[in-house]
């Protein structure tokens, strides 16, 4: 033994000192899995989502790969796909874990079932030297031939943190083992073996299901009240099942379009300021349970409508289908992306037209169509401010770039001042007829109080105060609130002809 090797054993042992480290600790390496343990995410979904979204008919080739097993799948979808690990998200504590582990000198190194180009990708983004042990596209580096390669490898032991039921026979054979958010079976089925040393949970499933359902978008489906109110039918007591009913369908298939288009823009939304902190872009809520969640709220989405009535279902029927336009492609046109959410609104107004069968409005839908244009357009020149606020100059998923601000700050207030005019032209025109008891002057405070809505929304937009949707901004702000108040009261006394 020569003297550096003598040197450097004692810098071994002086450091195991200075950090309370066993130097019999430092031997014992950290092996971490991969998938739902060092990352918030599974990179096999995360693979077939990126490989679907760049030719959905690679669906076929995916089937193929299947059948030649499953190291062979993730091994062609790795080189398929083109994942892009810089934004997946890694688990916090686990990296603390790994870090802690790596200055005290031991090895660190990540072991996991999925494909070796993307576990070495993942170890290239942390600042700490990390080995890697994976599938290679022969073998499926999982389970049992984990535990048994692991085993081999390191005789004198080794701590493992692994979060699923395949992880138990490695944890078994490891001298400690570290739990990381283990559903409740695994947990117990892992403290039998008696050689647990430390847990860490993970995120409630259910609060995250929850907020990915976006229960708080539902108020946006009050709009399948306003046929029965403007139609007299509200007071009719019969018909509150059905629009109750109706609400819950509509309610429950939104949830599952807002978790595909989720899952669908997942890169893109970890690169956005705010929709990063969403349940399947943080990571909170694992792709499949999301995408398992889908057909369930369809299927008893579109199982209430029908029995309401038959055109509730196909009118629902219409809603999904151009949900699902817009997720897939029309949000990437410019304009057009505006045009369609504009037109989703009017659809939830056609929905409580059939729900209750009142007479269509032509004026309330062509309202309609102007006043949520301009408030989709508020939402898009939003997003392209803080992009130019950020230094960047693309607009991620979308059509836009920073230099047609001004068209579409033009084209959201005239759409908005459009509104107001198609107001005005309704009451002169057509109001008369309705179901108004005849003092009708009452409406004439719409027109000024819808103008004030649209400009308090363009002036905070315009200030760069406006949250990313401004149908939530317009609720929770007190003048707005004041506006739709006023506008209530206008409408009752003219519904009960009060005298101007």
């Amino acid at each position: 033994m020569n003297d550096d090797t003598l040197t450097q054993g004692r810098k071994s042992e002086l450091k195991a000192q200075e950090t309370g480290v066993d130097q019999a600790d430092q031997m014992i390496p950290l092996i971490l899995d991969l998938d739902d343990t060092l990352l918030r995410t599974d990179t096999l979904y995360e693979s077939l989502l990126a490989c679907l979204k760049k030719n959905p008919l690679n669906i076929f080739l995916v089937v193929r790969w299947l059948l030649m097993g499953r190291a062979a799948l993730k091994n062609r979808l790795g080189a398929a796909s083109d994942l892009s690990v810089e934004d997946l998200p890694f688990n916090e504590d686990v990296v603390v874990l790994a870090k802690k582990a790596a200055a005290n000198g031991r090895r660190v190194i990540i072991a996991t079932a999925a494909d070796e180009s993307i576990a070495r990708q993942v170890a290239n983004r942390m600042d700490m030297p990390v080995e890697v042990r994976a599938s290679n596209g022969i073998t499926n580096l999982k389970g049992r031939t984990k535990a048994e390669a692991l085993k081999n490898e390191f005789p004198d032991g080794y701590d493992y943190a692994g979060d699923s039921r395949a992880d138990l026979p490695v944890w078994k054979s490891a001298r400690k083992a570290i739990l990381v958010g283990p559903s409740s079976g695994t947990k117990k089925r892992a403290i039998a073996a008696g050689n647990v040393a430390e847990v860490l949970p993970r995120p409630s499933i259910a609060k995250a299901m929850v907020k990915a359902m976006r229960l708080h978008q539902w108020l946006k489906n009050s709009l399948i009240f306003i046929p029965a109110v403007l139609s007299g039918k509200i007071f009719d007591v019969t018909v509150w099942p059905g629009l109750a009913l109706t609400f819950l369908a509509l309610g429950l298939v939104a949830s599952a379009t807002y978790i595909i288009n989720d899952a669908w823009d997942i890169r893109d939304d970890r690169r956005h300021w705010s929709k990063r902190k969403r349940p399947l872009a943080s990571g909170n809520l694992p792709i499949l349970i999301g995408l398992a969640a889908v057909p369930v709220g369809l299927v008893a989405g579109f199982a209430l409508a029908l029995i309401v009535n038959l055109h509730v279902a196909l009118v629902l029927g219409i809603y999904l289908v151009l949900t699902l336009a817009y997720s897939l492609r029309l949000k990437r046109l410019m304009i057009h992306d505006a045009l369609v959410l504009a037109s989703l609104f009017t659809i939830r107004l056609a929905i409580g037209t059939v729900a209750v069968q009142a007479v269509p409005s032509s004026w309330l839908f062509v309202f309609s169509m102007f006043f949520f244009l301009s408030l989709a357009l508020a939402k898009r020149h939003t997003e392209i401010a803080r992009v130019i606020q950020r230094g960047d100059t693309e607009i991620n998923g979308r059509g836009y770039r920073p230099e047609d601000l001004p068209l579409v700050l033009s084209a959201g207030i005239s759409a908005g001042i459009a509104a107001v005019v198609i107001m005005v032209l309704y009451i002169s025109e057509d109001a008369f007829r309705r179901s108004f008891s005849g003092d009708v002057e009452w409406l004439w405070g719409f027109p000024p109080l819808i103008f004030i809505l649209v400009t308090r929304i363009w002036s905070v937009c315009q200030r760069g105060e406006l949250d990313d949707d401004p149908v939530v901004f317009a609720v929770k702000d007190t003048q707005c609130r004041l506006v739709l108040v006023f506008a209530g009261i206008c409408f009752l006394f003219a519904w009960f002809g009060m005298p101007l």
